[in-house]
């Protein structure tokens, strides 16, 4: 299957304004949704401020993001109900989908809530998202509507390649032969699935009809791809990236993956994409001043030696992401930034991870043409959900939906689009 290109999903709507050549034919500029996950959390004392509002004093980290103030709002107190898992770090796999108990005995995660939004808004593109990793210890944070884990790509070379670098005739008649070969594996195993379904139990039916509902949405995929896989990829004028040999440089490997993040959007070729930043245990290389691993940095236990550390891979990790934001707010489309029509959350699982407390979430909206400027800090101790910013997020971008995960409403104070 992943031979045949199904691992990187391709659909075709004929009413779509296809881009070609280097930028996109769109009238009217997409909504994008951009979702970025650190696994290992930031040192709280240096991004929250003491009080809440528009006039908030700028922290350590906040003050990289200054030249924004305007662009992003930041959020205190939201997390997700019973994150307890089966490890300190499971919180991971559920920090889009907001599942109870990861990883524990009964745990089946359900779909993340990029994955709805894909459903909607992911049609008109070659691909309808695409999910990141850094290779570094962090994984996929999208999951698809059966629960099951969306591999991430962490190879810069070959996520270059599959959206920028049109194959030759030959090549391109190769994939065609082996998308149809896939189709008709498809059609057998299908029928033999129907075959079996009128002597199974109830339970068994249920999970036979969302293996037909996988193998229908495959199906899809396919053909949808062959329609992709002759026509131009867009031109950029970025020379393909090199794979980052050694696995624990991480400012460079991020750097990467936020350049292609935004080459994707500005190209259309993608408006749903999903980062893992990743984590490790080891020294982060080519960064001064940091001798000890970064994992056990990320439980400082208040060591202020630790901190100090952690403090100078918190603070990269930052100026790479208000570069990101920077890049998508310079560039024009249609007469607004492309920042104004991509909302980008930015956050982590863990509110402290040096306790592996999966409450009081440190999360940032940035973008999205909503109103920016404040530090909301909701309550920790009511368990404010995270799914209700899911909800109202995923509305404004024209998915008709009134709840998710463990949401309790439709709406959170200090979401104003």
């Amino acid at each position: 299957m992943k031979g045949s290109g199904i691992a990187l999903a391709l659909p075709f709507l004929d009413a779509m304004s296809p881009v070609f050549g280097k930028a996109s034919n769109i009238s009217k500029s997409p909504k994008r949704f951009v979702a970025m996950n650190a696994a290992l959390g930031f040192h709280g004392p240096n991004l929250f401020p003491e009080k809440e509002g528009r006039d908030y004093l700028g922290t350590p980290y906040l003050k990289i993001l200054e030249d924004l103030r305007s662009d992003f709002t930041l959020f205190s107190g939201l997390s997700h109900a019973n994150q307890q898992g089966n490890s300190g770090h499971a919180s991971e796999m559920t920090w889009l989908t907001g599942v109870e108990r990861p990883g524990l005995a009964g745990f089946k995660n359900t779909i993340s809530i990029d994955q709805v939004i894909a459903r909607d808004i992911g049609a008109s593109t070659r691909f309808p998202s695409i999910n990141l990793g850094t290779g570094g210890g962090g994984q996929s944070i999208s999951w698809d509507a059966n629960g099951v884990s969306i591999p991430c790509q962490a190879s810069p070379s070959k996520i270059y390649r599959e959206l920028f670098v049109q194959g030759t005739e030959k090549e391109v008649e190769q994939q065609v032969n082996n998308l149809d070969r896939g189709k008709s594996i498809l059609d057998v195993v299908l029928g033999d699935a129907k075959s079996l379904r009128s002597n199974l139990g109830h339970r068994d039916k249920e999970k036979l009809d969302q293996y037909f509902s996988s193998v229908r949405d495959l199906e899809v995929r396919l053909e949808q791809n062959k329609e992709w896989a002759g026509k131009p990829k867009p031109e950029v004028s970025y020379q393909e990236p090199a794979d980052v040999q050694d696995r624990y440089d991480l400012l460079t490997r991020q750097k990467l993956m936020y350049d292609l993040m935004s080459l994707a959007l500005k190209t259309d070729s993608s408006r749903v994409i999903t980062f893992s930043l990743g984590a490790f245990n080891a020294v982060p290389t080519n960064i001064d001043g940091v001798k000890t691993d970064w994992h056990n940095l990320s439980h400082h236990g208040k060591d202020e030696n630790k901190i100090e550390e952690l403090e100078i891979i918190e603070k990269e990790e930052f100026s790479l992401f208000a570069k990101f934001l920077g890049d998508l707010k310079n560039h024009q489309e249609n007469g607004s930034s492309l920042l104004t029509n991509t909302a980008v959350l930015f956050g982590s699982n863990l509110g402290n991870a040096s306790s592996h407390d999966w409450r009081n979430l440190p999360i940032i909206l940035a973008g999205g043409g909503y109103k920016h400027g404040s530090y909301v800090a909701h309550d920790s101790k009511d368990n404010t959900p995270l799914s209700n910013l899911f909800v109202p997020l995923a509305q404004s971008m024209g998915v008709e939906i009134e709840q998710f995960g463990k949401s309790t409403k439709s709406s959170l104070r200090g979401f104003e689009s």
